[in-house]
């Protein structure tokens, strides 16, 4: 899996091709622990919460869900439901309860 290119093409072929989202996100968490930088990302989700967002969004469907599966950063100005919007500063952190 570490060799797939992470385009939304070439993801839609693995999807389709029977790979499963939690080879993705493994992939996509064992290449964030390689780039050694702990400090690229405020809040990184869990393992758990990943696969259960992942879970939510029903079986992979290019067509009705084009961004299925597609692994994205929301950067930490931007309300997410359950994840701290900081702007990278932690006098301004909070956790909203809804999405922006």
């Amino acid at each position: 899996m570490s060799d797939i290119h992470f385009d939304i093409g070439s993801l839609h072929a693995a999807y389709q091709s029977g790979i499963g989202i939690a080879d993705v996100i493994d992939t996509v968490l064992a290449r964030i622990e390689a780039a050694g930088d702990p400090g690229i990302f405020i809040h990184l989700a869990t393992r758990a919460e990943m696969l259960a967002a992942a879970d939510a969004l029903g079986p992979f469907d290019p067509v009705a869900r084009p961004l299925w599966g597609i692994p994205f950063a929301v950067k930490d100005n931007i309300d997410v439901a359950g994840m701290p919007t900081t702007a990278a500063c932690a006098e301004y952190a909070y956790t909203p309860a809804r999405d922006a």
